[in-house]
């Protein structure tokens, strides 16, 4: 071909060239034209407010709850690694610092491939896919060219209004990453528990390769893919000069090691939590709830929390086991069709640690002994532990296939042998609450045995019978009235007439005995229920009531003599809140939760402070505290005596044995616990507020004196019109001394002291 051919050719191909790129820039001018109209506002990203997370802090800043629709924290520009900026660029837009939104030569590689391939693909830019993650609804969600075209004038007018600073920041802030996670600062937390600006090399091109498929490429759904897809985001940082061939390559054989987990951490308190979730939703509605990454401060201990977790699990498991094995309530997964083998690579296939509870199966029985699986490892539950099923054999309990709860007592060095101890879930339910007495903030909450079993809260939510636990009230009225702790009751059969047509009503003792004349005291701290009642008649039921009232309950709190031995319904917030009155001089502070809720920004949405309600005279409320004391040193918390520690309370149980209470405090904190089942009925035979409540109650409050100075405990402190006598404790007459045999220290107000 001559050299005059194939210059004319070339300058055809020119002119063809140049018409057809006039073409298309007017068919693209006149499509642009077209839906412009029809396109959201760039500039809405000026107040760029995208959903985040709302946070709540126990009192000492701990993350103890997290509620969101997209896991998301907000970071600027410096917050972001380098590497981890340099990745996504190579990984998703290589051209990003360059180009104007657009890539026409990525364009025009993706419509030929397109044609020849009858699909429609990818070609967006780094700002494209920032415009389809912005606008959904305005863009469309459907693979379409509507959706195309949209997306670059989108993209467009964003590279107009921002520097490329601000459109990386924009994007690392509001990509999706997996498993409910956005941008890139809780994409590094959740799979690498570092900030993002934290992230090594390896750990930033893991990031960036998710970006294309998160459903596929986390390492949490499958390894290897992310493994390949890392190591194409190191290559392409490579070539686009980032990193040397010989980094990318050094960082190619570094395994993928996650330090995160794939869902939000569980939270140690989710009775508590949802109690705020609730009020804040009630408060400011749904959306700023879960869109608008409020931060809310609480009043909760995170160590007398996780104390109260402890109490009430071991509480009700050792009360559980005195009920005996349920042998019925065992699956066997043999007879479903399942195999042995499937259970060590079950969800609970995980690394143990001594004092675990976890599941497992049985793989053999002999009369001595049954072999159980629990993920890798193996155990051998012997008959010592299980001695409190009353069973002598293995195979009595035991077939092979049973799904069993098993405690880990000891994990052999360097093998996967581990010793074990039969256990299983309580049907029993049971509540802890603790709360400051100077300011009312609710320090632990426990609202049942397993959040997950039932999210009812028994703390708040459930009104139950109070039993004997409402007494206290009854001697408060008494002591206001001109009764001393030394005041003669009596302790001997009585009826009272219960209207026309009903039988008299006879209350009885716990013991079925009577003592004759007692002292207050007495009487209080062994929980005698006549002379209770016989007090409740004497000052009159509706004064009682107006007593009980004072403290803050809110039960149907019937003017019935029966009121005297607990014939009323409350909660065990209630009654926490009224115990606290004692130590707290008379004076009841209003509960609360929540500190302080602030928005993102950091403007104060509610912030709450103690409220104090005057309810009964100081000097009535220390009277009282010392004879609620005298109930843990002698009465019926005598087993709490054990703690060392100024103490007082109450114990509470109902007739049938179906709630069992104890209520108690030191100088600083008023701790309730209960016990009972959802449904009305028994615990079991002597279940009493002693049995049952109480050493959960105890095992709480030996946690929390463990946070204390045992060398200078806080005190009860009289008010100045409290006058000290020694008593005889079973009498009440005076002694010469307190260290007179059978001798106390008794509280008097001035003036009622005997003489």
């Amino acid at each position: 071909m001559s050299h005059y051919v194939i210059l004319r050719f070339a300058r055809h191909a020119v002119i063809a060239a140049l018409f057809v790129t006039a073409a298309a820039l007017g068919i693209a001018s006149g499509v642009l034209f077209a839906y412009a109209d029809d396109l959201p506002q760039v500039s809405a990203l000026d107040d760029y407010a995208p959903s985040t997370i709302t946070r709540v802090y126990a009192a000492t800043g701990e993350v103890i709850g997290e509620f969101a629709i997209q896991r998301r924290v907000i970071v600027r520009y410096d917050d972001i690694g380098q590497r981890l900026r340099e990745a996504i660029i190579s990984a998703e837009d290589a051209g990003f610092n360059s180009h104007v939104g657009l890539s026409m030569s990525r364009i025009l590689i993706t419509l030929v491939r397109d044609a020849l391939e009858r699909r429609m693909a990818g070609a967006s830019t780094l700002t494209q896919q920032l415009a389809r993650n912005l606008f959904p609804e305005d863009i469309g969600f459907q693979k379409s060219w509507e959706r195309k075209v949209k997306e670059a004038i989108v993209a467009l007018q964003v590279e107009k209004r921002y520097t490329k600073r601000e459109i990386l920041t924009f994007y690392c802030n509001q990509i999706h990453f997996g498993h409910g996670t956005h941008g890139v600062e809780a994409a590094a937390r959740l799979y690498f528990d570092k900030s993002a600006k934290d992230l090594s090399l390896e750990e930033a091109a893991l990031i960036a390769g998710i970006i294309q498929s998160p459903a596929r490429q986390s390492p949490y759904v499958d390894k290897n893919a992310a493994m390949r897809r890392r190591n194409y985001v190191l290559e392409r940082m490579a070539e686009e000069g980032y990193i040397t061939r010989q980094q990318a390559a050094a960082a190619k054989k570094q395994p993928i090691v996650v330090h995160g987990q794939p869902q939000p951490p569980q939270t140690i308190a989710p009775f508590f939590v949802e109690e705020i979730r609730k009020h804040l939703e009630e408060r400011f509605g749904a959306k700023p709830l879960y869109e608008s990454g409020l931060s809310v401060r609480s009043s909760l201990d995170v160590t007398l929390q996780r104390a109260a977790n402890r109490a009430v699990d071991r509480g009700l498991r050792q009360l559980d086991k005195r009920r005996g094995y349920r042998r019925s309530a065992v699956k066997n997964i043999l007879a479903t069709g399942q195999t042995l083998d499937r259970f060590r690579h079950e969800r609970w296939s995980r690394s143990m640690s001594e004092g675990d509870i976890v599941p497992a199966v049985v793989t053999a029985v002999s009369p001595a002994a049954a072999q159980v699986q629990a993920g890798a490892y193996r155990g051998e539950l012997r008959r010592d532990g299980f001695t409190w099923t009353r069973r002598t054999a293995a195979t009595d309990l035991f077939t092979t296939g049973d799904l069993i709860e098993i405690a880990i007592t000891k994990i052999e060095a360097g093998s996967r042998t581990i010793g074990v101890t039969l256990e299983q879930t309580p049907v029993v339910e049971g509540a802890l609450l603790a709360i400051d007495n100077r300011s009312g903030q609710i320090k632990a909450m426990v609202g049942g045995f397993s959040f997950e079993r039932s999210k009812f809260n028994r703390a708040v939510q459930a009104s139950r019978q109070v039993g004997s636990g409402f007494k206290p009230f009854v001697y408060t009225a008494a002591i206001d009235r001109g009764f001393t702790p030394v005041s003669t009751l009596s302790d001997t059969p009585v009826s009272f007439p219960a209207g026309e047509g009903q039988p008299p009503y006879t209350p009885q003792n716990y013991d079925g005995k009577f003592e004759g004349p007692v002292t207050l005291r007495h009487a209080l701290e062994e929980s005698r229920n006549v002379p209770a009642v016989r007090m409740m008649d004497q000052l009159g039921p509706p004064q009682v009531v107006a007593y009980a009232r004072r403290f803050g309950l809110t039960g149907p709190l019937q003017p019935y003599l029966s009121l005297a031995l607990g014939a009323t319904e409350e909660t065990l917030l209630e009654m926490t809140s009224a115990y606290s009155v004692f130590p707290n001089q008379g004076i009841r502070m209003t509960p609360y939760a929540i500190l302080k809720v602030s928005d993102r920004d950091g403007n104060v949405l509610e912030e709450n402070r103690p409220e104090a309600h005057d309810a009964i005279r100081a000097d009535t409320a220390f009277v009282m505290t010392n004879l609620l004391r005298g109930v843990v040193q002698r009465g019926t918390g005598a087993r709490a005596s054990s703690l060392d520690w100024p103490l007082g309370g109450k114990t509470g149980t109902t007739d049938d044995f179906s709630d069992a209470w104890f209520t108690g405090f030191d100088p600083d904190i008023s701790v309730g616990v209960w016990v009972g089942h959802d449904e009305r009925k028994p615990l079991g035979p002597a279940e009493t507020g002693a049995a049952a409540a109480l050493p959960i109650w105890m095992e709480f409050m030996q946690a929390y004196i463990g946070t204390k100075d045992r060398a200078h405990p806080p005190q009860f402190e009289p008010p100045s019109n409290i006058v000290f006598l020694a008593v005889d404790r079973s009498t009440g007459s005076g002694l010469s001394g307190e260290g007179a045999a059978g001798g106390i220290s008794e509280a008097f107000i001035s003036g009622t002291e005997p003489r």
